[in-house]
């Protein structure tokens, strides 16, 4: 799997990409080619949020719209369709959306009201739906209206509300729900107790997390390192990360 590059001007809301573009259209320049510079994605200037992720690409415009572009296969662009689109497609109608997040296949997104939704690849419960059914649209993640944060990895979902408490589902093989299992979930568990929780990532096979202490912590599949515990350990629950207070920020895949 590859996986393009996309990026926004933070004060001009222009939107560029460059990178893999073969054969999905994944960049949002209109046609299948690769791009090793930055290349204008149309003439609007009225991007927020970029999210690229592998085959696909979602932007959040200013009006709170939501746009993807790239491979449908299975429904993870969320055009009610599999078909791939190489330029940048409204999904739906809401004016709403606050926050996206894409996986290999699927797809996750926060409204403004706090409700959270989920589209595309439903294999092993991942989209959270108590099913294993593939969805080509959006749909609400049961009824609850107080979600704050959600990421998608490879095949597990971390998302966090507003109470501070975290929840995954999906694939659990190596404890990369962190709810002291490997049972997967086709619905959100909450992982532990605790209300502290600000940010949460999703990687393979792993997640990481950070609190609002600003401690960070890991779990799951340990190889290479990955998890930063000087060691290759898997764990199913959270385990902190030495022990600096300052952390700000996490990425993985």
């Amino acid at each position: 799997l590859r996986r393009p590059t996309i990026a926004a001007g933070t004060t001009s809301g222009y939107l560029f990409s460059w990178g893999d573009n073969s054969p999905d259209g994944e960049l949002g320049l209109g046609d299948a080619t690769d791009r090793s510079n930055p290349a204008q994605v149309g003439t609007l200037n009225t991007w927020a949020t970029l999210v690229g992720g592998y085959h696909a690409s979602f932007g959040i415009k200013s009006d709170g719209t939501l746009w993807s572009w790239g491979r449908g296969t299975t429904g993870q662009t969320g055009h009610s369709n599999t078909t791939n689109y190489s330029s940048p497609v409204q999904v739906g109608d809401l004016t709403t959306w606050s926050s996206v997040s894409n996986g290999v296949f699927a797809t996750h997104a926060i409204s403004t009201d706090g409700k959270l939704w989920a589209w595309g690849d439903g294999a092993n419960g991942e989209l959270g739906m108590n099913n294993t059914t593939d969805y080509s649209s959006p749909v609400q993640v049961g009824l609850l209206t107080d979600w704050s944060v959600v990421h998608k990895g490879h095949a597990h979902a971390l998302a966090i509300k507003t109470d501070g408490t975290l929840w995954g589902w999906g694939v659990n093989t190596s404890g990369q729900l962190g709810d002291g299992t490997a049972v997967t979930r086709s619905s959100p568990v909450q992982i532990g107790a605790l209300t502290t929780w600000s940010n949460a990532r999703c990687g393979s096979g792993h997640s990481l997390a950070i609190k609002t202490d600003g401690t960070i912590w890991s779990w799951g599949h340990g190889t290479y390192g990955k998890q930063g515990h000087e060691d290759t350990t898997t764990r199913s629950s959270p385990v902190q990360i030495g022990a600096l207070t300052t952390w700000a920020s996490i990425s993985t895949w």
